[in-house]
């Protein structure tokens, strides 16, 4: 067990003239009083102190934030396809209200089929961005054009996009011989039509065989209202591919570093091949959610865009993914971050393992490649983590091999560790009997001449675990790291952060 630095257990003789602390005072062993009736005590021995109306209200337990995260259910799927650079993710963020899918003045910015929840005229449905489709192409294009026909495939209706500047091309025709053979209802986009000019030219877009081309500017928003009104009618009410969600699938979202193997993990987990995977690092642009059954119970894994730097030292699409990969780890609830085993760690590894943290997320670190790192590297890799991952040693630790499937059943139960301590609670009485006897062996050093005393603990919130100590004089940081560590060694709290934040309160005045 770890052992508390020697100034933490520092009693000054004059102490002994002291009173003895509340907390002693009314905190015998546990064993011997029931907790509720400790906490009672413990509240009553409060009212001698000034207390605010938000300290009142966190002890009656108003206002305590679980931190739930609802997900989507199932509704009615809109594909949204057409050949590389002609705005269908600017068309996306249009219908959403929001710039939510990444956009660049160039085409192949999208590769995965992403979909986002959303709603026009009072009807909830599901779109989907998609990669640019194009014909006889080889590597990652060719793959995501197959992920752009999956999209396809499990759509209840597609808006086709074409560039009404352009006119159809010899790939639109392809594209339109694709959604015949589909058999879904098809509504044709003529996008780019910035003004009355070029109304003409989507007109010319008649020769398609799908039906009339209704002309919109995606960028700027005109004659997207009357497109969606022909969408929504396009749509069935009930979707006939949709899986409705089951209740409480827990998030996952897979971050790390470009090329760590994120989307190989992910493929690995769900078993096919749901993402892009290239050896050309930053493959992955758009958050990619995937609803999974492991352990028997249901997960959505969120494969993310690779963290390349601090996100305002990023441009163009790359900047927007970080934006978006930061969104997908606030929206889960267990962040796994991928390491390269088989390279020496990065100060951007730690980075990212902060930006989970201070996104009060749980947390597991995978070690992934690790078919590929060879004996001599591995005493390195163990002092790595020694030296530069020593504050989150209480996190669960998986090495794996995402290309192999080696030790990736190991996964989930790490997961579940995490999550169970990131939605554990303590018992008010219970807490209170623990700093009792842990101030009673170890109180805080004097501050001044005098020593801050514990007054009352509650846990204000769980996801993550949050405390709040009530104290007649502040406490040391190191001496709040010390509690830290006793309160992981008693309850566990593997794989979560938690926090402890101190109200310094004086006694009424007579």
């Amino acid at each position: 067990m770890e052992q508390p630095d020697p100034t933490l257990t520092r009693v000054d003789p004059q102490d002994a003239a002291e009173p003895s602390a509340p907390l002693d005072a009314a905190a015998p062993p546990a064993d011997d009083v029931d907790d509720e009736a400790r906490e009672r005590a413990l509240r009553a021995g409060l009212e001698e102190y000034e207390l605010e109306d938000d300290d009142l209200a966190l002890l009656e337990g108003e206002g305590l934030d679980d931190g739930g995260v609802d997900v989507e259910a199932a509704a009615p799927v809109l594909a949204v396809v057409g050949r590389p650079n002609v705005g269908k993710s600017t068309l996306v963020n249009r219908i959403l209200g929001r710039r939510e899918a990444v956009v660049e003045d160039k085409p192949g910015v999208t590769r995965d089929r992403v979909s986002y929840p959303a709603e026009w005229s009072g009807r909830r449905f599901t779109v989907v961005d998609t990669g640019g489709w194009e014909v006889d192409v080889a590597g990652i294009d060719k793959r995501v054009a197959q992920q752009a026909e999956v999209a396809i495939d499990l759509a209840d209706a597609v808006l086709f996009v074409v560039d009404a500047t352009v006119g159809s091309t010899d790939t639109d025709e392809q594209v339109v011989r694709l959604l015949r053979r589909s058999g879904k209802p098809v509504v044709l986009v003529a996008n780019k039509v910035d003004g009355p000019a070029v109304e003409a030219d989507a007109a010319a877009l008649w020769s398609l065989g799908l039906g009339e081309p209704h002309p919109i500017s995606a960028l700027h928003g005109r004659g997207t209202g009357d497109l969606l009104d022909a969408a929504m009618r396009a749509l069935p009410t009930v979707s006939a591919h949709a899986v409705p969600l089951p209740d409480g699938p827990r998030r996952v979202a897979l971050v790390g570093r470009p090329n760590v193997g994120k989307s190989s993990l992910l493929n690995k987990v769900v078993g096919s091949e749901r993402v892009v995977v290239d050896d050309l690092a930053g493959t992955t642009r758009d958050p990619v959610d995937e609803l999974v059954a492991l352990g028997g119970r249901p997960w959505v894994f969120v494969d993310t865009a690779g963290i390349r730097r601090r996100v305002h030292q990023t441009t163009g699409a790359d900047f927007y993914a970080s934006l978006r990969t930061q969104a997908a780890i606030e929206k889960a609830e267990v962040a796994v971050v991928l390491v390269d085993a088989s390279a020496p760690m990065t100060e951007q590894d730690i980075r990212i393992v902060q930006q989970v943290i201070d996104a009060g997320r749980a947390l597991v670190v995978a070690y992934n490649k690790w078919d590929l790192m060879d004996e001599d590297r591995r005493p390195f890799l163990e002092r790595e983590i020694e030296q530069q991952l020593v504050q989150v040693q209480w996190a669960p630790r998986v090495n794996v091999s995402a290309r192999t499937g080696w030790h990736t059943d190991r996964l989930v139960p790490a997961l579940e560790r995490s999550l169970e301590s990131w939605d554990t609670r303590i018992p008010t009485g219970r807490l209170n009997a623990f700093l009792g006897e842990l101030v009673s062996a170890h109180p805080h050093p004097l501050r001044g001449g005098k020593q801050p005393r514990i007054l009352f603990a509650t846990q204000a919130s769980t996801r993550p675990p949050r405390f709040v100590i009530f104290a007649s004089g502040f406490l040391e940081a190191g001496y709040r790291r010390f509690i830290e560590r006793r309160l992981r060694e008693t309850f566990g709290f593997e794989g979560t952060p938690i926090t402890i934040s101190v109200r310094v309160r004086e006694k009424r005045r007579r």
